[in-house]
């Protein structure tokens, strides 16, 4: 995949909003409404105190407009007409107020800079308003809020990625191996999960706010503890192990990546399951293509899962009946992947074409996605393998014991786990690795 020039970049982001003009004027007709307000969010304080959350806002206000950090602000969307985008924008000499956005793709909408937070006028007479609001609220614009049927076909509208999106993705991807370089870097010189968590910020060039989702910077144990949430300061003694999962946002899109090496503490048995592993990944990435289930290929993982444990003496049971018996789950207790875009976790992968609820299957219920891959869907491959006690200990003690070597398991629990994650492009014919192709333009 060639990577665009900034023009045309700017040409690609204007087709994907004239794409977006003509998709909502079909959605809303379908659902019997003649304009529509998208909210962009309110930013939450703390219990008690003056201090709010991170913001981010709508994700179906950023695909229209790139700025996750306007708060208060509306799109109003009328077929036939171009978008109106009102940004709140008080006179304040506490804050910068927000300006009024210069880039290419701004041409495309009526922008209004207001001190309002109420939205602007719109003289249809059957609306709908989606975003984080209440019933009083929508009852107030004589609106329907968040119409369920219209939000169902939004959702699967943001499911396949068109140029432009990739294009970000793509950037982001760029911008978030420069940051797993520097934490790799950081890593080896003996540096703290707090330090290498900062190497990675200043490589990717983000405030911490600005991250998509909080990093996940785990060092030895801490590796196999799936969301892990802190930074140590204190440099262990030995580095057995780092797992890095940590992202960008390019004009609203998320890069979601997640490294693991091993350190010069790591016992061979590590070493040897880590490099297995990126084999593993390779894999299920290449296995990505239209028509593939994403059930079948989360199964696929599993299965492959079980033999590579076999092969390292970890188990001592056929693949299937390791699958069966559910020891591999306790080895990966989550999904294969998600889709990707705008959220992290984006949006339409647990329902079909028509709406429909797609539920995971009752084995796997942490799996976010469960559809069949279909061209310019983006998702995230990222198997995994850790020592998780809580997971095991139940083992240990039940009928399955036997079925796995423990003294290999205490082996490799002081290194935590391993992770491996890309973002892959699905095509017409079988997939783009939009890391690997943001990791050959670095």
């Amino acid at each position: 995949m060639s990577v665009a020039s900034v023009s045309d970049r700017d040409a690609l982001h204007l087709v994907h909003l004239d794409a977006l003009q003509q998709a909502y004027a079909e959605h809303l007709e379908a659902a019997g409404h003649d304009a529509l307000w998208i909210y962009s969010g309110t930013p939450r304080q703390h219990y008690a105190d003056d201090q709010a959350a991170t913001f981010r806002a709508y994700g179906h206000f950023v695909h229209w407009a790139p700025l996750p950090e306007l708060s208060h602000s509306w799109l109003l969307i009328r077929p036939g007409q171009r978008p109106l985008l009102q940004i709140h924008a008080p006179d304040d000499f506490w804050h910068l107020p927000a300006r009024c956005p210069d880039a290419a793709w701004s041409q495309a909408f009526e922008i209004r800079l207001s001190d309002e937070m109420t939205p602007p006028a719109c003289p249809a007479r059957r609306r709908a308003v989606i975003g984080d609001l209440d019933a009083e609220q929508a009852e107030a614009m004589g609106a329907t809020l968040n119409p369920p049927a219209l939000l169902a076909a939004l959702d699967h509208g943001r499911l396949h990625k068109n140029a432009h999106e990739q294009a970000c993705l793509i950037d982001a991807n760029r911008t978030a191996l420069a940051g797993h370089v520097a934490a790799q870097q950081a890593f080896e010189s003996g540096a703290s999960e707090l330090d290498i968590h900062l190497a990675y910020l200043a490589a990717s060039r983000q405030r911490e706010s600005s991250l998509p989702y909080d990093s996940i910077v785990g060092l030895n144990r801490h590796a196999g503890v799936l969301h892990y949430q802190h930074y140590e300061q204190a440099v262990p003694v030995e580095r057995r192990s780092l797992l890095v999962d940590a992202g960008q946002r390019e004009l609203g899109y998320c890069a979601d990546i997640t490294r693991t090496w091993a350190g010069p503490g790591a016992p061979d048995l590590f070493v040897s399951l880590l490099a297995s592993m990126q084999t593993l990944h390779q894999r299920l990435v290449a296995a990505c293509a239209p028509g593939v289930a994403f059930v079948e290929l989360h199964r696929q993982m599993h299965h492959e899962l079980a033999q590579l444990l076999i092969e390292h003496g970890v188990l001592r049971c056929s693949a299937e009946a390791a699958v069966d018996a559910g020891l591999t789950r306790a080895f990966c207790p989550h999904g294969l992947g998600h889709s990707l875009g705008i959220q992290v976790h984006d949006v339409g992968g647990r329902q079909d074409d028509d709406g429909a609820p797609l539920p995971p299957p009752a084995s796997d219920p942490a799996l976010r996605l469960t559809r069949t891959l279909t061209p310019n869907m983006v998702v995230t491959i990222e198997p995994g393998c850790y020592v998780i006690p809580m997971l095991l200990e139940p083992l240990r003690r039940g009928a399955e014991a036997a079925q796995i070597d423990w003294t290999l398991v205490e082996r490799l629990a002081p290194c935590g786990g391993i992770r491996l994650e890309d973002n892959v492009a699905i095509t017409a014919t079988g997939q783009h690795n939009l890391t690997e192709v943001a990791d050959n333009v670095h």
